[in-house]
Protein backbone atom coordinates (compact mmCIF):
# COMPACT_ATOMS: atom_id res chain seq x y z
CA UNK A 1 0.00 0.00 0.00
CA UNK A 2 1.34 3.50 -1.13
CA UNK A 3 1.85 5.72 1.84
CA UNK A 4 -0.03 8.46 0.20
CA UNK A 5 -2.71 6.60 -0.86
CA UNK A 6 -4.07 4.66 2.60
CA UNK A 7 -6.64 2.07 1.69
CA UNK A 8 -8.60 0.51 3.94
CA UNK A 9 -8.34 -3.46 3.69
CA UNK A 10 -10.96 -5.82 2.73
CA UNK A 11 -11.91 -9.65 3.57
CA UNK A 12 -12.26 -11.59 0.42
CA UNK A 13 -14.72 -14.67 1.24
CA UNK A 14 -14.28 -17.49 -1.14
CA UNK A 15 -16.93 -19.89 -0.36
CA UNK A 16 -18.20 -23.62 -2.20
CA UNK A 17 -19.27 -27.19 -1.31
CA UNK A 18 -15.68 -29.69 -0.98
CA UNK A 19 -13.94 -29.98 -4.46
CA UNK A 20 -15.18 -26.97 -6.25
CA UNK A 21 -11.43 -26.07 -6.05
CA UNK A 22 -11.73 -23.29 -3.96
CA UNK A 23 -8.62 -23.88 -1.96
CA UNK A 24 -6.58 -24.24 -5.23
CA UNK A 25 -8.16 -20.31 -6.43
CA UNK A 26 -7.39 -18.80 -2.71
CA UNK A 27 -3.60 -20.30 -3.21
CA UNK A 28 -3.17 -19.17 -6.77
CA UNK A 29 -4.33 -15.68 -5.57
CA UNK A 30 -2.12 -15.67 -2.81
CA UNK A 31 0.76 -16.55 -4.98
CA UNK A 32 0.52 -13.40 -7.41
CA UNK A 33 -0.47 -11.21 -4.71
CA UNK A 34 2.01 -11.11 -1.96
CA UNK A 35 0.61 -8.79 0.24
CA UNK A 36 -3.00 -10.66 0.40
CA UNK A 37 -2.73 -12.92 3.30
CA UNK A 38 -5.07 -16.08 4.21
CA UNK A 39 -6.98 -16.36 7.11
CA UNK A 40 -5.96 -19.44 9.22
CA UNK A 41 -8.73 -21.05 10.83
CA UNK A 42 -8.90 -22.78 14.30
CA UNK A 43 -10.21 -26.14 14.17
CA UNK A 44 -11.22 -29.29 16.11
CA UNK A 45 -11.06 -31.85 13.86
CA UNK A 46 -7.73 -33.82 13.03
CA UNK A 47 -5.14 -32.82 10.49
CA UNK A 48 -5.47 -34.35 7.32
CA UNK A 49 -2.02 -35.89 5.69
CA UNK A 50 0.02 -33.44 4.68
CA UNK A 51 -1.57 -29.88 6.49
CA UNK A 52 0.41 -28.31 8.86
CA UNK A 53 -0.15 -26.90 12.34
CA UNK A 54 -0.25 -22.58 11.62
CA UNK A 55 -0.62 -23.40 8.04
CA UNK A 56 -3.88 -24.76 6.94
CA UNK A 57 -5.45 -24.84 10.28
CA UNK A 58 -5.07 -24.31 14.54
CA UNK A 59 -5.80 -27.65 15.67
CA UNK A 60 -7.04 -27.24 19.27
CA UNK A 61 -8.75 -29.85 21.43
CA UNK A 62 -12.77 -28.86 22.15
CA UNK A 63 -12.46 -27.72 24.87
CA UNK A 64 -9.59 -24.77 24.15
CA UNK A 65 -11.83 -23.71 21.04
CA UNK A 66 -15.30 -23.89 23.30
CA UNK A 67 -12.82 -21.03 25.88
CA UNK A 68 -12.03 -18.88 22.95
CA UNK A 69 -15.85 -18.62 21.97
CA UNK A 70 -16.54 -18.01 25.19
CA UNK A 71 -14.27 -15.35 25.36
CA UNK A 72 -15.44 -13.81 22.71
CA UNK A 73 -12.10 -14.13 20.62
CA UNK A 74 -13.73 -15.52 16.99
CA UNK A 75 -14.70 -12.99 14.19
CA UNK A 76 -17.16 -16.51 13.06
CA UNK A 77 -17.39 -19.91 14.34
CA UNK A 78 -19.72 -23.06 13.17
CA UNK A 79 -19.96 -26.81 13.55
CA UNK A 80 -19.53 -28.71 9.80
CA UNK A 81 -19.14 -32.59 9.98
CA UNK A 82 -19.38 -32.72 13.99
CA UNK A 83 -15.90 -30.65 14.13
CA UNK A 84 -15.80 -26.78 15.24
CA UNK A 85 -14.01 -24.27 13.26
CA UNK A 86 -13.69 -20.49 13.76
CA UNK A 87 -11.52 -17.57 12.53
CA UNK A 88 -9.76 -15.30 15.11
CA UNK A 89 -11.12 -12.26 15.27
CA UNK A 90 -7.91 -9.71 16.17
CA UNK A 91 -6.06 -10.71 13.75
CA UNK A 92 -8.00 -10.18 10.86
CA UNK A 93 -9.48 -6.61 11.73
CA UNK A 94 -6.06 -5.18 12.83
CA UNK A 95 -4.99 -6.32 9.19
CA UNK A 96 -8.08 -4.58 7.73
CA UNK A 97 -7.50 -1.54 9.42
CA UNK A 98 -3.69 -1.26 8.68
CA UNK A 99 -5.05 -1.55 5.18
CA UNK A 100 -3.78 -5.51 4.49
CA UNK A 101 -6.47 -7.86 2.34
CA UNK A 102 -7.07 -11.31 4.19
CA UNK A 103 -8.89 -13.95 1.98
CA UNK A 104 -11.41 -16.36 3.77
CA UNK A 105 -11.92 -20.23 2.21
CA UNK A 106 -14.60 -21.10 4.53
CA UNK A 107 -18.14 -22.44 4.07
CA UNK A 108 -21.53 -20.28 3.86
CA UNK A 109 -22.27 -20.02 7.10
CA UNK A 110 -18.87 -18.24 8.27
CA UNK A 111 -19.04 -16.43 4.94
CA UNK A 112 -22.27 -15.30 6.47
CA UNK A 113 -21.25 -14.48 10.05
CA UNK A 114 -18.26 -12.45 9.12
CA UNK A 115 -20.43 -10.40 6.64
CA UNK A 116 -22.96 -9.44 9.38
CA UNK A 117 -20.22 -8.11 11.70
CA UNK A 118 -18.01 -6.49 9.26
CA UNK A 119 -20.46 -6.06 6.05
CA UNK A 120 -18.51 -3.08 4.68
CA UNK A 121 -15.35 -5.06 4.53
CA UNK A 122 -16.55 -8.35 3.35
CA UNK A 123 -16.87 -9.42 -0.32
CA UNK A 124 -18.28 -12.74 -0.91
CA UNK A 125 -17.43 -15.32 -3.86
CA UNK A 126 -19.24 -18.70 -4.68
CA UNK A 127 -17.43 -21.30 -6.17
CA UNK A 128 -19.83 -23.95 -8.58
CA UNK A 129 -18.24 -27.23 -9.39
CA UNK A 130 -19.54 -28.20 -13.74
CA UNK A 131 -21.65 -30.78 -12.42
CA UNK A 132 -21.93 -32.91 -9.39
CA UNK A 133 -20.06 -36.23 -11.06
CA UNK A 134 -16.88 -34.28 -11.34
CA UNK A 135 -17.59 -32.51 -8.24
CA UNK A 136 -16.84 -36.18 -6.51
CA UNK A 137 -14.39 -37.46 -8.78
CA UNK A 138 -12.06 -34.46 -7.33
CA UNK A 139 -12.96 -35.21 -3.63
CA UNK A 140 -12.30 -38.81 -4.10
CA UNK A 141 -8.86 -37.84 -6.12
CA UNK A 142 -7.95 -35.90 -2.37
CA UNK A 143 -6.75 -37.98 0.06
CA UNK A 144 -7.63 -38.87 3.58
CA UNK A 145 -11.62 -38.90 3.48
CA UNK A 146 -13.88 -41.51 4.26
CA UNK A 147 -16.28 -42.90 2.20
CA UNK A 148 -18.83 -42.17 4.85
CA UNK A 149 -17.41 -38.53 5.12
CA UNK A 150 -17.70 -38.42 1.30
CA UNK A 151 -21.13 -38.70 1.71
CA UNK A 152 -21.60 -36.38 3.75
CA UNK A 153 -20.00 -33.71 2.21
CA UNK A 154 -22.07 -34.98 -1.28
CA UNK A 155 -25.44 -34.35 1.15
CA UNK A 156 -24.05 -31.09 2.20
CA UNK A 157 -23.18 -29.50 -1.07
CA UNK A 158 -26.57 -29.83 -1.97
CA UNK A 159 -27.85 -27.79 1.31
CA UNK A 160 -24.84 -25.12 0.20
CA UNK A 161 -25.69 -24.86 -3.51
CA UNK A 162 -28.71 -23.28 -2.50
CA UNK A 163 -27.11 -19.95 -0.61
CA UNK A 164 -25.40 -18.92 -3.43
CA UNK A 165 -27.65 -15.68 -3.42
CA UNK A 166 -26.35 -14.69 -0.19
CA UNK A 167 -22.66 -14.17 -1.90
CA UNK A 168 -21.68 -11.01 -4.38
CA UNK A 169 -20.03 -13.04 -6.52
CA UNK A 170 -21.14 -16.42 -7.79
CA UNK A 171 -18.58 -18.32 -10.70
CA UNK A 172 -18.68 -21.76 -12.24
CA UNK A 173 -15.30 -23.34 -12.20
CA UNK A 174 -15.13 -25.60 -15.69
CA UNK A 175 -11.98 -24.20 -16.23
CA UNK A 176 -9.66 -23.28 -13.81
CA UNK A 177 -7.65 -20.29 -15.48
CA UNK A 178 -11.13 -18.64 -16.86
CA UNK A 179 -12.41 -19.01 -13.10
CA UNK A 180 -9.19 -17.73 -11.35
CA UNK A 181 -8.87 -14.76 -14.46
CA UNK A 182 -12.48 -13.57 -13.11
CA UNK A 183 -11.63 -13.83 -9.40
CA UNK A 184 -8.62 -11.61 -9.59
CA UNK A 185 -10.68 -9.06 -11.56
CA UNK A 186 -12.87 -8.71 -8.59
CA UNK A 187 -10.57 -8.76 -6.17
CA UNK A 188 -8.67 -6.02 -8.36
CA UNK A 189 -12.14 -3.92 -8.46
CA UNK A 190 -13.05 -4.37 -5.17
CA UNK A 191 -9.52 -2.93 -3.78
CA UNK A 192 -10.51 0.29 -5.88
CA UNK A 193 -13.84 1.40 -4.31
CA UNK A 194 -13.80 4.66 -3.20
CA UNK A 195 -15.12 3.79 0.31
CA UNK A 196 -11.88 1.68 0.82
CA UNK A 197 -9.94 4.74 -0.21
CA UNK A 198 -9.67 7.83 2.07
CA UNK A 199 -7.18 9.68 -0.11
CA UNK A 200 -9.44 9.99 -2.95
CA UNK A 201 -11.39 12.55 -1.16
CA UNK A 202 -8.61 15.00 -0.01
CA UNK A 203 -7.24 14.16 -3.42
CA UNK A 204 -10.24 15.65 -5.08
CA UNK A 205 -10.13 18.84 -3.06
CA UNK A 206 -6.28 19.56 -3.89
CA UNK A 207 -7.23 19.81 -7.17
CA UNK A 208 -10.35 22.19 -6.70
CA UNK A 209 -8.58 24.04 -4.64
CA UNK A 210 -6.07 24.68 -7.57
Amino acid sequence: MSSDRPRRGLMLVISGPSGVGKTSLCRRLMADHADLALSISMTTRAPRPGEHEGREYFFVTPEAFAANAEAGGFLEWAEVHGHRSGTPKAPVMDAVAEGRDVIFDIDYQGARSIAAAAPGDTVRVFILPPSISEMTRRIHVRAGDSDEMIRRRLETAKVEFGKWGEYDYVLLNDDFDRTYAELAHIYHAERLKRDRNPWIAPAVQRLIAE
